[in-house]
């Protein structure tokens, strides 16, 4: 697959580029309905003439951070991308996250000290998650999301294309990441088989359904039954080691059809 007319082909190349021609190509892998909800300028402005649209991407680096801040709660942005150059110049997003930023905000990324938890991997705030876990969010949430990622597939995909690309990678950082992506038509690259096995322990008579057992909040009898209740479960340590490893990839308008956990529910 060759490369769109006048696109480098990776995200060295694009770094590369002065600062104006940069901007202009990652601004295309934001969706329109981002500005729409929230009223903000594409071309990366707010009302308040402050930058809606924040670029990190340095000359010489493999990857680029993109943040969509609304002018009026800049605390946390709407959308944050951050993804990169793999070592053969394929493309793997690091991270997404959408927030909903006009609704509660969850502390689970920051200790009552401020100090930050990494999302809950250097450290927990356990109030804050027992709050966020009854509101409905997964691991790692700290803002209900906007429900909006399914449509920024055919967006990013587009944007793989005019790299000269047809597939890329991501790296769920929880289990209902993976299960969500697989919905979105992704596979395995790997932990494909961690999966499976995941799937089959939470069953009736399986180890890690034996371990919801009600002796935290987060291991009620019934998580299984559940995407969001399995994370929060892994989360809180019924795995014996961190959900790590796993990393998926979906060809552009291909779905791969993967289901390690058949007729889910959040």
């Amino acid at each position: 697959m060759s490369n769109h007319a006048g696109w480098p082909g990776t995200i060295r190349e694009i770094n590369d580029l002065p600062l104006a021609e940069k901007h202009a190509i990652y601004r295309t892998l934001l969706p329109d309905p981002v500005f729409a909800l929230f009223n903000i300028d594409p071309a990366g402005q707010t009302s308040a003439d402050a930058p809606a649209v924040k670029f990190r991407c340095p000359s010489g680096s493999r990857a680029v951070e993109i943040s969509v801040f609304d002018p009026q709660e800049t605390r946390d942005p709407v959308l944050h991308l951050h993804m990169g150059d793999t070592f053969n110049y394929q493309l793997v997003v690091m991270m997404v996250v959408v927030n909903d930023i006009q609704s509660p905000r969850f502390d689970v990324d920051v200790m009552p000290d401020g100090q930050p938890t990494q999302l809950g991997t250097r450290a927990r705030n356990i109030p804050a998650e027992i709050r966020a876990m009854n509101f409905g969010l997964g691991p790692g949430q700290i803002r209900p999301g906007l429900r909006i990622f399914r449509a920024t597939i055919p967006t990013f995909e587009t944007f793989v294309s005019r790299l000269g690309q047809n597939l890329f990678f991501i790296e769920p950082l929880f289990y209902h990441n993976a299960i969500i992506f697989e919905r979105y038509g992704f596979a395995y690259s790997r932990g494909l088989r961690q999966m499976h096995t995941i799937h089959q322990e939470f069953l009736p008579g399986g180890k890690l359904h034996a371990q919801l057992d009600g002796s935290t909040p987060f291991r009620q009898p019934d998580a299984w039954r559940t995407i969001s209740g399995r994370s929060w479960a892994i989360h809180d340590g019924v795995l014996d080691h961190p959900f790590t490893d796993v990393q998926m990839y979906k060809h552009v308008n291909k779905h791969a059809g993967i289901q390690t956990f058949p007729d889910a529910r959040w």
